[in-house]
């Protein structure tokens, strides 16, 4: 009883907190539900109330200039009034959370007013040129909460971090787009134009706060902000049928909930060719949705949408192509049904202005799957992970031998029914010409004149059905490609190999990075050993030395270098020991420094000493702060943790003016490989404050080292929590035995000389390109942090075989590092402004 009392007591301390901190939200929320309970919450306001509160052009013009304030305070029945006091209490929270009480009271009332006048404006500017959509909802009265909801959060984006404010803005901006073209109601519009207002409204209020331009992302960011408009454009015809507007893909599943289905025959004598009339456009709709199939028709290729965008999440190449092939189909149809591109060569009738005008409005949902399948194509490079060929060639044999398959079935069906099945007998072509459209979702076909309609149960069947079967094939066979085992760039085979390899041993520190996505491999025929390379132009450059056998490496060296030379490829060994100097010199090569690694030896690790007076403090200060280390694996972590890792490498990733690096430098999807070992600094309420990862080195199968890869710290989180980890992971490693810990070499960034004469050029080369980098990855500084811990340092070395190839190796390294560098930020880099 007792401990009821106090968790009860807790929280009425901890709501009454929040209520303290958030008052404007808890004034709007509570307003909201008295003025619904006083009003009516199940139907909403009466009529003349619902006139007098709500706006519209008919309001404003007689003169209620409050309804664009009154009007986003009232809902219409109680499952609105359920959300909107829901998600009042989120955003509205949320916005008072990022940027104060007075601020967000301000964006709530301003951007509806922004939203609702102008829209209203622009429904009164149609109305005179006689648009239809314009004159058809002229008198309606909108109450909509969601107007000043919408505008609120899209101000509060300006006051949240890079991370947040893109995917506020990004979300929220799309979701208001999909009630536009999929419900089409006045209060979509308002809202689109409240959420613009708030857009503007944010910079006014934080000058600083970023608008033009794409803030920087990673490739895990991207991929969820790209699966989330995949799955809102798949959702989005589900609001045309949940509303009484009939302008989305999905509407016609509406007409079926009417009593009124017209006769076969008389429909057929009504809706010949070129004889189309609203009403015959909702009789044949009922007739062709009429029954399961059909409505499956329509229905599964977004849920293909759906799938593919759960592959998009795991970085899927094949449920990209998926993604784009639907996206792409969905717009042709589009495009062909609603008049933009020409069903045949047969001369169009003369048709009136109206009918040009629903066309265009009804191709506007041509542009949204095209200008999405446009999107997936330019970040594909965001998509490395990719299904074994086998598996896809399968699917898509599956797919082309079904769809040929059914549809032969159809006209086999067809024709054995010529006579008997159908409204009029048929003939082989009348077949042929609509077995196509067996397979097309309904909704596409609303405006296609009828020629023919089964009759006879079996006929029936496949007519109606084929399609739905071969959708669900198309389904069912993209679950196992995507989710079954990948490869990033090789096939199984080859990354099995490498893997192989790297247990063997004698390899660098760096080694194990040969399994990332980008790689390509070289095996050496004599004796095995492999070398993990990328080729970027003309330039192979190898990410280390060879592995997979103990040195020397001498003969394995001399065989890749030949192997590249056969294919028209520079060699560069790149991050290798400087103890390969003399081999490289001996074969009449240059070489420079262009890193140093820190090494430190876990059996010798103690802190004792001035010299370990910041890494002792750090320590302590992590242990006053309650915060304990944890060595894990990606794979062990809670969903809730590895959300939050995901949301701290995305903070650091979003602050940064230049794409994420690669090529020697892991992001968040490296961290997902069981191999590979986390330690965290997690607080006593379990939130993640850092995290590091380690990358094995391997001894005939054993573990004798580790080497420091991914770094990345919570804004806001205690100084010195990153030597805590660190600490904390040489400790451990001592007490496992652990031979090396390698806290790894910061790219360009070294102490050592510079190395020979004729390597100077590209040393300076490599000096502008570290200076120009540091403003924004401080790879000096890391160095300089790294040798807090007293390390021994071992020069690692570039070896190239001809010094004029030098600016070709230079660029090469730059597009190794940074992949997805534009135009106008390696303008910038070279200007020194990035």
């Amino acid at each position: 009883m007792k401990d009821a009392s106090a968790r009860l007591g807790r929280l009425g301390r901890r709501t009454g907190a929040l209520i303290a901190t958030h008052p404007f939200t808890t004034a709007m929320t509570g307003l909201i539900l008295v003025l619904a309970l006083v009003t009516g919450p199940i139907h909403g306001p009466r009529r003349p109330l619902h006139i007098w509160l709500g706006t519209g052009p008919g309001p404003l013009i007689d003169g209620h200039w409050w309804t664009s304030i009154t009007s986003v305070l009232f809902t219409d029945d109680l499952a609105e009034l359920i959300v909107a006091l829901i998600l009042t209490v989120v955003l509205v929270g949320a916005a008072e959370q990022l940027m104060g009480t007075w601020r967000t009271a301000l964006a709530y009332f301003a951007t509806a007013v922004v939203g609702t006048v102008g829209g209203v404006a622009l429904q009164l500017l149609a109305s005179t040129t006689g648009e239809m959509w314009a004159r058809n909802v002229h008198n309606l009265v909108v109450l909509d909460v969601f107007t000043a909801l919408g505008g609120t959060i899209m101000t509060a984006s300006a006051f949240a971090g890079a991370l947040w404010r893109r995917r506020i803005r990004v979300l929220t901006v799309l979701i208001a787009v999909m009630y536009v073209l999929y419900s089409g109601m006045p209060s979509d519009v308002y809202r689109l134009l409240a959420v613009l207002a708030g857009l503007g409204l944010g910079v006014l209020l934080r000058p600083g706060a970023r608008l033009a331009g794409w803030v920087r992302s990673s490739h895990h960011e991207i991929r969820v902000l790209l699966a989330s408009a995949v799955t809102i454009t798949a959702v989005g015809p589900v609001i045309g049928l949940l509303t009484t507007s009939r302008y989305g893909l999905l509407s016609p599943i509406a007409l079926l909930f009417t009593s009124d289905v017209p006769d076969r025959g008389s429909l057929l004598e009504r809706c010949q060719a070129f004889a189309v009339t609203r009403q015959c456009v909702h009789d044949l709709t009922i007739e062709r949705i009429n029954g399961l199939g059909p409505i499956l028709l329509s229905v599964l290729p977004l849920l293909v949408l759906l799938v593919a965008a759960y592959g998009l999440l795991r970085g899927n190449r094949f449920a990209l192509w998926l993604a784009v092939a639907v996206n792409a189909l969905l717009a042709l149809l589009s495009a062909l049904y609603f008049g933009i591109l020409p069903l045949g060569a047969a001369p169009r009738p003369h048709v009136g202005a109206r009918y040009w005008e629903v066309t265009a409005i009804l191709a506007l949902s041509a542009l949204l799957p095209l200008a999405i399948a446009i999107l997936l194509i330019a970040f594909r490079q965001h998509f490395p992970v990719r299904p074994p060929a086998k598996s896809v060639r399968r699917y898509v044999l599956t797919v082309l031998v079904s769809g040929v398959v059914l549809a032969g079935l159809y006209v086999l069906i067809g024709y054995l029914q010529k006579d008997t099945g159908f409204t009029r007998p048929l003939d082989l072509s009348d077949l042929l010409d609509d077995v196509l459209e067996r397979f097309v979702p309904v909704s596409f076909l609303r405006r296609e004149p009828v020629q023919y309609l089964p009759t006879t149960p079996l006929a029936i069947f496949v007519y109606r059905n084929i399609g739905t079967v071969f959708w669900l094939i198309v389904i069912l066979g993209a679950l196992p490609v995507m989710r079954g085992r990948a490869s990033w760039r090789k096939g199984a085979t080859d990354a099995g190999r490498v893997r192989s390899l790297l247990e063997r041993g004698g390899g660098d520190p760096i080694s194990f990075m040969a399994t990332w996505p980008g790689n390509d491999y070289w095996f050496d025929p004599v004796d095995g050993r492999a070398i993990a390379y990328r080729v970027v132009g003309r330039v192979a450059i190898t990410l280390g030395g060879p592995f997979g056998g103990q040195p020397p490496h001498d003969r394995s060296i001399d065989r890749f270098a030949r192997f590249c030379d056969d294919n028209g490829w520079t060699p560069v060994f790149y991050s290798v020991d400087a103890g390969l100097q003399p081999l490289f010199d001996e074969m009449g090569w240059s070489t420079m420094v262009v890193a140093e690694e820190t090494v430190i030896r876990p059996q010798q690790w103690e802190t004792t000493g001035k010299k370990w007076q910041d890494v002792r403090s750090s320590i302590n200060r992590a242990q006053r702060a309650g915060i304990r280390a944890e060595w894990t694996t990606f794979q062990a972590l809670p969903l809730s943790a590895a959300v939050q890792l995901s949301d701290i490498s995305e903070q650091w990733v979003a602050e940064k003016d230049l794409p994420e690096m690669g090529f020697t430098l892991g992001g968040l999807d490296e961290l997902r490989d069981p191999a590979v070992m986390l330690m965290l600094a997690v607080d006593e309420a379990g939130r993640i404050e850092a995290v590091t990862s380690w990358l094995p080195s391997y001894r005939d199968g054993l573990v004798v080292g580790w080497t420091l890869d991914f770094m990345r710290r919570r804004p806001g989180s205690i100084n010195g929590v990153m030597e805590f980890l660190i600490a904390e992971a040489a400790t451990r490693m001592r007490d496992e035995g652990v031979e090396f810990m390698s806290l790894s070499a910061a790219p360009l960034a070294h102490t050592a000389a510079g190395g020979e004469a004729d390597a100077r050029g590209m040393d300076r080369i490599l000096n502008f390109l570290s200076v120009s980098l540091e403003p924004v990855y401080g790879f000096r500084s890391l160095l300089k942090f790294k040798r807090k811990f007293q390390p021994e340092l071992h020069p690692l070395i570039m070896a190239y075989p001809d010094p004029v190839a030098l600016p070709a190796i230079g660029i090469a390294l730059v597009r190794a590092y940074l992949p997805q560098l534009s135009v106008r930020q390696a303008v910038a880099l070279a200007s020194g402004r990035s």
